[in-house]
């Protein structure tokens, strides 16, 4: 029973497992269903395609009408009432911006968007940003996001929310730390300084910005550099009714302390600004300008600028306010005058210049025809001509301020980039400017790098996948790129040569010019061109060009500036932003339009070169309103982004595509073969699945790792099966839960009882193990109180226990070693026996270590034991001798070949040099000391000069000092010996101890403490005294004794 039981319930939890694996849109309806967790139901609508009809589509290419803008339109709509902002067309992401916060951006959406593939969760700018960072990582490719869209459809807070994303997400150590701090603070920082407040948007950028973002080998972000593009410098000194003009004036006025005005000369009123008050709108509800100041003036110290460096900067904001309160009057003689003195003083010092000559320059112009001519301005010219320096000073003073930031980003070293392009949408307003066109005109440019790079990336999907490729239609805006760009023809080098001919270039000679040039082409129309219905809309000062999103009129006009007396500036950055060449050259500056031309091909270059995303930015409407959905406004900015030829492309093969494990794992249930687990090759498994729900061979392709569907139907219908099937393994989820949660609770109370059982069992037997413990300390106490007594019951446990206990210490730390006198204290029953033991133990270790000696290691130790038995105790020198080892022969191979011929069969056993002193004089002489087995040699020179016989030696005697000296004894009647010998060797010990051994007088060796008396011949003595020093000396004494002065070491 109990087997059954335990299989029945892997059975169920097995079939749960696979239901929630292979369903995980199940595991959330059963989540929600069983703990109410009611947030969890509007992700599986987020994440499942059955909820189309409410939610709409999240990716337009599965929109069954796909040519249908209306339909278009109207899923964006759904999709937006359920405050669901983004959807896919493919890999391309639409953005609608909400105009509130949707708490879609925490830390945890960041997770749960990291490292997770593209379409296997809701569409975001998250997925788009990991999409693009793990592709950069893994094909080891540079890749850029391109992000587009009218003012106040969000662009810049897309990019803001992308660098977020890696910020957080990305590995960072202290060093890319600060290049990340530096990354996000540089946002404030260009915002002020190039954003504005307009009709459309509190907070829009004025310009374009390409910003390359530098990841090391780890993916951590190491350094950046930014592009900035068309910076829109008319808006410093004109801004329509509504509108503002940069932030930074406003924040300066608002936030800056009031020394740092007075030293500047501004008050703290926008109103007494000529150049804040065109607008009408100096404050605004929802800007903050005192506290956006503050965190403008700390990224600035983030960011790595010196106070120097700011102080320059806003010297040069507050001088463009003081330009625009310049006034011009007329003088006596008629001639422009500058009539506001304080203002000119406050620009003169704030910008580093002549007083003079900046007067000159706002109130005369330079014509230099042959030679140098100055010529006053009128008053227009002189107005045109402040206005047109406020906006050089401040253009090139955003463009240092951009290389600034750069500086601060810059790495040198070898790095993985991800671009983000954030630049103006398509733009058509009532009236459009030169700016107007060249926006347009770049947008002309992407859109055709999009189409391009969509295409390839079309194609070579197809290409790995083994489907074949088919051509796709589409409109080439090629030919709009030829009318602005072509050489010679185009729309811009018509305008070059207009600005380089001599005279005065006119606005009506420029448009003949154009209609002169290209009056036949199909995208150029003029009033003069047009036919009767057109030519009501189209004005005599304009043309129009009919671009890939729409047609749009232009007004032809022209701006002059002259910069030459900022070139001579003490600001330190208006002298690297105007160069003293630019005046002094003949060679004319190129227009604003060819050097755009220039960046643009720079910027096509950039992005061709890396892999691209692309995020489109739509605003729901014109009044700022969340959750208002203007159609109009909205289909105006689907047509000018390209959204419909973006999805036509798309479409123009299949339109689902998907890997072959993801399609399986989730429409698996739909066929008997495949449910509920596949176990053969995943192709193999696709393509069983397919036949049985009857898909026809013109609605599918299968390629190498995916499946790719024609029809958005085929699709939906496959959809619809999966939602049919669902209430079917609902049931089949909900029985095996019952029935698994039944089991579980069985065991739970079988395993309750059992638990029980065991634990009466445990508590018995420890019961048991206590009472045994509790007997045998009764038994120990006893034995200890009656421990001296003969031995009886009440004892008899303790001294066994005491015996076992000395014995087990014995066998446990046993003496080491024959010097290792330890030896565990026995108890009194067993001192005899410890006796025994300990003797045996030592015996056994001493023949142990015997058996272990060398021959030539126990040589060494009896001649040890000699030494010691000498002069152990005795001399001062012994206790130093002990660890040295005695050597076979102190001279090595010195020996001289005469000398052993000499000695004939007598061979040497040891040799020693040593110093013998004379009987007379005591004169010292060089010898070598040989002993053979049966006698010893003084040598010198190769000539025996003294043989003493072992059985002729009476003795040896030697002091207790540490001095070397000797005295060999010999009979003095002894004709064949001289007399006595007096020696001084440094091994005296070693020599003493071998000569003793080999004549076998150990017991004739005297060591004496004071003085030796030695026979120097028959009836005559001499004597040796001995004292300590502090070093060793031997001099010969007054009374004829030889003196030998020795340190004492050991003085006993």
């Amino acid at each position: 029973m109990p087997f059954s039981l335990n299989a029945s319930l892997r059975s169920g939890r097995s079939v749960l497992c696979a239901l929630f694996l292979c369903f995980p849109c199940l595991s959330l309806v059963f989540a929600s269903f069983t703990f109410g967790f009611v947030h969890q139901v509007h992700r599986v609508m987020e994440s499942t395609l059955t909820a189309r009809d409410r939610v709409g589509v999240q990716d337009f290419v599965l929109l069954e009408n796909y040519t249908s803008e209306a339909a278009f339109i109207e899923n964006l709509r759904r999709r937006f009432g359920e405050k669901l902002i983004y959807t896919y067309i493919g890999s391309v992401l639409v953005s609608v911006n909400p105009y509130k916060d949707l708490e879609i951006y925490s830390k945890a959406h960041m997770e749960r968007y990291r490292g997770v593939s593209f379409y296997e969760i809701s569409p975001h700018i998250y997925a788009v940003s990991d999409n693009t960072y793990r592709a950069m990582r893994t094909e080891r490719r540079d890749q850029c996001i391109l992000i587009s869209g009218e003012s106040g459809a969000g662009k810049t807070e897309a990019s803001k929310k992308i660098l977020q994303y890696y910020a957080t997400t990305c590995p960072v150590t202290d060093h890319m730390s600060t290049i990340r701090d530096r990354l996000l603070q540089s946002n404030p920082v260009l915002e002020a300084f190039g954003n504005a407040k307009t009709l459309r948007n509190d907070n829009s950028s004025r310009f374009g910005k390409y910003m390359d973002v530098q990841f090391d080998f780890r993916g951590a972000p190491i350094g950046g550099h930014i592009l900035n593009y068309l910076l829109e410098k008319s808006r410093v000194v004109h801004q329509n009714h509504g509108e503002r003009n940069f932030h930074i004036f406003y924040q300066l006025l608002e936030g800056g302390e009031q020394d740092q005005l007075s030293k500047l000369g501004l008050e703290r009123n926008a109103q007494k600004y000529h150049y804040l008050v065109k607008g009408c709108c100096p404050r605004v509800s929802s800007i903050n300008d005192k506290s956006d100041w503050k965190t403008v003036r700390k990224a600035l110290t983030v960011i790595g600028f010196h106070e120097e460096e700011v102080e320059d900067l806003l010297n040069i904001i507050a001088s463009v306010l003081h330009l625009g309160n310049t006034q011009f009057g007329e003088g006596e003689d008629g001639e422009t005058q500058i009539t506001t003195e304080s203002h000119l003083t406050y620009l003169s010092k704030l910008l580093g210049v002549d007083g003079p000559a900046l007067r000159e320059a706002l109130t005369h112009k330079k014509l230099t025809a042959k030679g140098e001519e100055v010529s006053p301005l009128s008053f227009e010219q002189a107005v045109a001509a402040r206005d047109a320096l406020a906006k050089a000073v401040y253009g090139r003073a955003f463009t240092w301020l951009v290389a600034k930031i750069n500086q601060s980003l810059a790495f040198k070293g070898s790095s993985s980039v991800i671009g983000l392009l954030d630049i103006y949408g398509f733009e058509v307003f009532q009236h459009n400017s030169f700016e107007q066109f060249c926006i347009n005109y770049c947008n002309e440019k992407l859109q055709q790098l999009f189409i391009k790079l969509t295409l390839k990336s079309e194609q070579e999907e197809y290409e790995a996948e083994g489907i074949t490729w088919e051509p796709v239609k589409y409109f080439d805006n090629k030919i709009i790129c030829d009318l602005v760009e072509e050489k010679h023809k185009g729309f811009i080098s018509i305008l070059d040569e207009e600005c380089l001919r001599p005279g005065e270039p006119s606005d009506i000679s420029f448009l003949e010019k154009l209609e002169d040039t290209l009056g036949g082409h199909a995208h150029f129309v003029t009033h003069k061109l047009a036919n009767g219905k057109t030519r009501k809309a189209v004005g005599r000062e304009e043309f129009r060009l009919i671009h890939y999103a729409g047609e749009v009129n232009y007004t032809v006009n022209g701006e002059l500036a002259n910069q030459s007396v900022i070139c001579q500036s003490d600001n330190q950055i208006l002298s690297q932003c105007f160069h003293r060449e630019e005046v002094t050259t003949q060679k004319r500056p190129e227009t604003a339009a060819t050097q755009f031309k220039n960046s643009l091909a720079k910027l096509i270059e950039i992005l061709m070169s890396k892999e691209p995303s692309y995020v489109r930015c739509i605003k729901p409407n014109d009044a700022k309103q969340s959750g208002r959905f203007d159609e109009a406004l909205v289909r105006h900015q689907v047509k000018y982004l390209g959204l419909m030829e973006n999805l036509r492309v798309r479409r123009a093969g299949f339109a689902y595509r998907r890997r072959y494990e993801a399609f399986l794992q989730r429409y698996k249930s739909l066929c008997p073969g495949t449910w509920p687990n596949w176990q053969g090759r995943l192709a193999d498994g696709v393509a069983t699945l397919v036949q049985h729900l009857g898909y026809k061979a013109e609605e599918y392709k299968l390629g190498k790792t995916k499946i790719f569907i024609r029809f958005p139907k085929t699709l939906f219908t496959t959809e619809d099966a999966l939602e049919a099937r669902r209430p079917a393994l609902a049931l089949t989820l909900q029985t095996s839960w019952r029935g698994y949660r039944e089991r579980a609770k069985y065991h739970r109370i079988r395993n309750a009882v059992i638990q029980s059982a065991w634990r009466g069992m445990k508590s018995r037997r420890k019961a048991r193990r206590r009472r045994h413990a509790a007997e045998i300390i009764r038994k120990f106490i006893k034995g200890f109180i009656y421990r001296h007594y003969e031995r009886c019951p009440e004892n008899e446990y303790f001294l066994d226990h005491q015996r076992f206990s000395f014995l087990m210490t014995l066998v446990r730390n046993p003496p080491k070693s024959v010097l290792d006198k330890s030896w565990p204290v026995p108890p009194p029953s067993l001192t005899e026996a410890s006796e025994h033991l300990c003797r045996l133990c030592m015996q056994n270790m001493m023949r142990a270590y015997c058996r272990r000696i060398q021959p030539e290691w126990k040589k060494q130790m009896e001649q040890k034991v000699v030494a010691s038995q000498i002069f152990q105790d005795q001399k001062d020198s012994y206790p130093q001798s002990v660890p040295k080892l005695f050597v076979a022969s102190r001279l090595g191979r010195e020996f001289n070949l005469k000398v052993i011929q000499t000695l004939g069969n007598d061979k040497v056993k040891y040799g020693v040099a040593v110093t013998k002193y004379d009987r007379r004089g005591y004169k010292a002489r060089p010898r070598q000391l040989l002993l053979t087995s049966s006698f010893a040699v003084l040598v010198a020179e190769a000539k025996l000069k003294q043989r003493i016989d072992y059985t002729a030696l009476r003795s040896i005697s030697v002091s207790s000092l540490t001095d070397g000296f000797m005295v060999l004894h010999v009979p003095s009647e002894d004709n064949k010996q001289k007399s006595d010998v007096v020696l001084q060797c440094d091994h005296v010990i070693e020599v003493v101890t071998k000569l003793a051994t080999m004549a076998d007088k150990k017991n004739k060796v005297n060591i004496s403490q004071d003085s030796i008396k030695f026979a120097v011949a028959r009836g005559k003595e001499a004597v040796i005294d001995f004292t300590s020093g502090p070093e060793l000396k031997v001099a010969k004494g007054k009374k004829g004794h030889l003196l030998v002065t020795a340190p004492q070491l050991n003085p006993r």
